[in-house]
């Protein structure tokens, strides 16, 4: 049976609207119907722009196409400013803030013809993969909502399984992007570090954060990588290639590729129930005629490394909400602004350091293998009365951002990495595969992600919480 117009794929509502099959309105409408039965039960949208979206609709309907998301509905993470719809970046500091700007990601969708429905759930300041904050309040997995979305994207992801939205905005230091996404079933791309500007930016040279693309399959997230993607000279360190370079067909060969399968990413602790599901996985890529073969990448260091430079950005960002307004502050928060203000200007080089060695290793490990494959998650969502994993395997974990470091290891190399669906628990939970690139080799991510989907499709299982009243 076809799908209900809410779990449509946005390149399926982006060719009907621009055919003048479905109108803008027509498709806005459905999804803020399906907004209003379900968002009460999962808490993905926190702050709506029904009637600015509906104007912007009614306007698209009423002239030329304007782009190759003309009338397509987006969710923007509430951690990037919207002009005049309120962003409060998960925190009662800026409960009330509403900028008269747009952060250069959301300007290049509206520019591309998307209709910005409103914003999507984050955690305090995207800190952890927990969406919580005292704002709004927690975000809940679609799949049981006793536990956890993940995050910081969780908004984001589960505004997409649930079909409130077709496209959503993300953001990945430690997982953000990546997380979410394989609790929700959904895709979520870590792109290459300078493939995605980010602007405004207090730290326009950082080297860890990147803005990224959600969708509920990956040729969605090509279609807004290829919006999202693009040099701008505001932005240091920028890849000079177009976005137009994703907006192209997925398919292509892979026999005789050769992939690194790694299932505990060199040692770090996996639950079972997470690696027997991604272990059924691996005859998959033999069946696309890849050369599978175990083998771990060297990552010794990504944690020191890792830890130094989210320190220190969290110091520079937010000190002075620390002298400020301290009460208004959740405790991991204020504890990596303090781990960051400890730094010295040594510790910091020494990470630079190496991370400069870590690169040359994974120069060498990509030299032999096109791709790794690994877990996103160390664990199955877990109960949303837990802030953090505090243990794994009976190991005990130093910090709130330690049980992600199957995310954040990636992170610190600088290589694109993608959520992809890959199955369910025995407790029908969503895991999600990761597929890491070659450097600034984001194409190559996106095709084979979109052949492991292809041959499995997973992402297809809805979650009831949003199916029953569809």
């Amino acid at each position: 049976m076809p799908e209900p117009l809410v779990f449509e794929d946005a390149t399926s509502i982006r060719d009907r609207i621009a055919k003048r099959d479905l109108s803008a309105v027509e498709a806005l409408e459905a999804h803020l119907d399906q907004i209003e039965r379900v968002n009460p039960a999962v808490n993905a949208m926190c702050t709506l722009d029904a009637e600015g979206a509906l104007e912007t609709a009614r306007k698209l309907d009423n002239g030329p196409v304007t782009g190759p998301l003309h009338g397509v509905p987006v969710g923007i993470k509430d951690l990037s400013p919207t002009k005049g719809i309120r962003t409060t970046f998960g925190s009662p500091i800026f409960k009330d803030w509403v900028p008269d700007f747009d952060a250069l990601p959301v300007e290049r969708l509206k520019a591309a013809g998307a209709v910005v429905v409103g914003k999507t759930n984050t955690p305090e300041f995207g800190a952890g993969s927990q969406t919580f904050n005292q704002v709004f309040g927690t975000t809940l997995n679609p799949y049981d909502t006793a536990l956890t979305c993940g995050g910081s994207s969780g908004g984001s992801a589960v505004a997409l399984a649930c079909g409130m939205v077709p496209l959503a905005t993300g953001s990945d230091l430690g997982g953000s992007l990546r997380n979410p996404a394989a609790w929700g079933n959904v895709a979520g791309f870590r792109t290459s570090l300078g493939r995605v500007p980010s602007h405004p930016s207090s730290l326009g040279f950082n080297s860890l954060s990147v803005q990224g693309p959600m969708g509920r399959t990956v040729a969605d997230v090509a279609l807004q990588l290829s919006i999202l993607a693009g040099p701008d000279p505001r932005v240091p360190g920028c890849i000079d290639e177009p976005g137009s370079i994703f907006d192209i067909d997925l398919r292509r060969p892979f026999e005789g590729v050769r992939v690194a399968w790694s299932p505990t990413l060199g040692g770090y602790p996996v639950e079972s129930s997470i690696t027997r599901v991604l272990e059924k996985q691996r005859s998959v890529f033999e069946d696309l005629g890849c050369i599978v073969e175990e083998a771990d990448p060297d990552l010794s260091d990504a944690d020191e490394i890792f830890q130094a430079f989210r320190a220190y950005k969290f110091a520079s960002d937010y000190k002075k909400h620390l002298e400020d307004s301290p009460d208004l502050l959740k405790e991991t928060v204020k504890w990596n602004i303090r781990e960051g203000l400890k730094l010295s200007a040594m510790d910091l080089a020494e990470a630079e350091v190496k991370r400069t060695q870590l690169h040359v290793r994974m120069s060498d490990f990509f030299s032999r293998y096109e791709f790794l494959l690994c877990p996103v998650t160390s664990v199955p969502p877990f109960s949303i009365e837990q802030e953090y994993v505090t243990e794994i395997n009976g190991e005990k974990l130093e910090n709130y951002i330690q049980w992600m470091a199957t995310c954040y290891a990636i992170t610190v190399t600088g290589q694109p990495a993608i959520s992809v669906p890959a199955g369910f628990t025995d407790d029908g939970l969503p895991v999600g595969l990761q597929i890491v690139g070659g450097y600034r080799h984001d194409l190559s991510v996106l095709q084979i992600a979109s052949a492991f989907e292809e041959a499995t499709e997973f992402g297809r299982t809805r979650p009831a919480v949003a199916t029953a009243s569809v």
